[in-house]
């Protein structure tokens, strides 16, 4: 795949028939997409925990009570008590990565202490854990028709409801979801 090609800063979303329990019916945001493989977070998993209680875990003082009532997201399989913000840009965060111009996914703590008072990223989505793929394994599983992929809605990770982003997000294209059965072409 030359660079064009990779995934970075869109979605991929489940198609119909992926039965793995955890990826059915979700919205993977792809913060990185390479010839060593790729990172996503699922944006449409909130979780019943709040981050009010990652703050009190990790000892961080709370004077934002909307902070506090935010969900937090299980963003994949892999290193769930990881804690991952995918934001719109802006700040200097520690470890941070550009996704693109106005999203950037960062890990370290300095952002959560900034969210917690209220001067952290305008639009944030807290996860546990993210969804990882090996050189080669989302390719592939593109090419088997596991996953359909659609530009990147700023508006569905931050705005939409999340029972309605999986849709949303295909909706960008002009795709009823719903609609799709094995096989079907890709976006």
């Amino acid at each position: 795949m030359n660079q064009a090609t990779y995934l970075t800063n869109q979605f991929i979303i489940a198609m119909p028939t992926l039965a793995d329990p955890n990826f059915f019916h979700t919205v993977t945001y792809l913060c990185q997409h390479n010839e060593d493989g790729a990172l996503g977070i699922v944006i449409n998993r909130s979780t019943d925990m709040k981050l009010g209680e990652i703050f009190k875990q990790m000892g961080i003082d709370v004077t934002s009570p909307a902070a506090a009532e935010m969900p937090i997201f299980a963003g994949g399989p892999v290193q769930q008590q990881h804690g991952f913000v995918i934001h719109t840009s802006g700040g200097d965060w520690h470890a941070t990565i550009a996704v693109s111009e106005t999203i950037s996914l960062t890990t370290s703590r300095d952002v959560l202490e900034a969210i917690a008072t209220g001067v952290g990223p305008e639009q944030y989505l807290v996860a546990l854990g993210y969804a990882g793929w090996g050189a080669g394994q989302l390719e592939k599983e593109i090419l088997d028709n596991a996953w359909l992929n659609t530009p990147c809605g700023k508006q569905i990770i931050f705005d939409t409801p999340v029972n309605l982003r999986w849709n949303a997000a295909a909706d960008q294209i002009g795709i009823d979801i719903n609609q799709l059965t094995a096989p079907a072409g890709h976006g």
